[in-house]
């Protein structure tokens, strides 16, 4: 397999591009990465020298680059990573959001379709869906109703990715996982902010009342969900990938706090963000029964690995670790909404 990576310098592509070289020796792996704030290049140092593996820094709205690493290297699929992902960003400036997770999509869906690629594989997130009431769990067929720009911006690219197999014959699947945590993960995020705020006895900043409710999924499980279905997915189809580890964000952050032996004076409850979806819920049978597809990582004991990882990287995070987007967030919609009363 000659394979293209878009994004995977990302947190789950960088996990999807090891998890690749690691498991499919002979397999090719091109990673297309425009390198912004977020990508990681440091987190793919193991396979540097891998002659399988090959970076070509780019765009994905850039199309003559896209056809030139497909001609190229002659890619027989795309796996599709590549995207702006934080929500509190989407709200303050929704246009990244569209230029890079619709219009990308759309650009490297043409892209594939000129050179005859076999498949792609779009990653996506169960944040479609909007906000699910206690006990609803999602399937793959329920109607999409994103709440942020964000996941707005992702909808719209599954519907494009879907439209392109209709249209044109495109042999595209689709995979919606849940929330991903781990190692690598930039420090915007709430475990890796709370990790690191708590490492500095800083307060760490919570929605709301924090019962917001998440399932929390291993990086690790959701790249093997993702080689499952370029590897066996049905041509069309969308798979739900979730843990089953349902969580409200205050008893994942307490739990951290707990694994750091911090208490809760670090807690700070701040105004919840405009939009926030109360809960997320999945139904991943398809994807457990077409792609025999399980996580393999239990939440408790992966948590404190990945506490255990942060404690020992502190150099790679640190720098990264301003004032939290939470802080940023709330401090520049306040001034937004003072500015717009003013403007009255």
């Amino acid at each position: 397999m000659r394979l293209l990576v878009t994004g995977g310098c990302g947190f789950i592509g960088s996990a999807f591009v090891r998890l690749v070289l690691l498991e499919r020796p002979g397999w090719r792996v091109v990673n297309f990465d425009k390198l912004t704030y977020a990508a990681s290049p440091e987190s793919l140092t193991e396979i540097e020298g891998n002659r399988d593996y090959g970076f070509v820094r780019g765009d994905v709205v850039d199309r003559p680059a896209l056809d030139e690493v497909l001609r190229r290297e002659g890619i027989e699929a795309v796996v599709h990573l590549a995207a702006e992902s934080h929500v509190d960003r989407s709200i303050l400036g929704p246009q990244v959001f569209v230029q890079t997770n619709v219009l990308g999509t759309s650009v490297v869906l043409e892209a594939a379709l000129a050179a005859s690629v076999r498949r792609v594989l779009v990653a996506s997130t169960d944040e479609v869906y909007g906000s699910a009431e206690p006990g609803v769990f999602f399937d793959e067929e329920a109607p999409l109703l994103p709440s942020s720009p964000y996941s707005a911006s992702k909808a719209s690219a599954d519907l494009m990715a879907q439209a392109f197999g209709r249209t044109y014959g495109l042999d595209v699947v689709t995979v919606r996982s849940t929330n991903n945590y781990g190692p690598w993960q930039h420090p915007e995020k709430l475990i890796p902010l709370a990790i690191a705020r708590a490492l500095r006895g800083e307060p760490i900043p919570i929605y709301g009342d924090g019962g917001q409710r998440r399932d929390w999924l291993h990086v690790e499980d959701n790249a093997r969900a993702l080689l499952a279905a370029l590897e066996v997915g049905r041509a069309g189809a969308v798979y739900n990938v979730g843990a089953g580890a349902e969580r409200e964000n205050l008893e994942i952050v307490r739990s951290l706090l707990r694994l750091l032996a911090r208490d809760d004076s670090l807690l700070r409850f701040v105004a919840d963000r405009p939009g926030h979806d109360r809960r997320y819920g999945v139904d991943a049978r398809r994807a457990q029964v077409e792609l025999d597809w399980r996580p393999r990582r239990e939440l408790e004991p992966a948590l404190e690995e990945t506490v255990r990882w942060y404690e020992q990287n502190r150099a790679w995070w640190e720098p990264l670790l301003t004032a939290s987007p939470a802080e940023r967030f709330a401090s520049e919609w306040e001034r937004r909404r003072v500015a717009s009363k003013a403007g009255r």
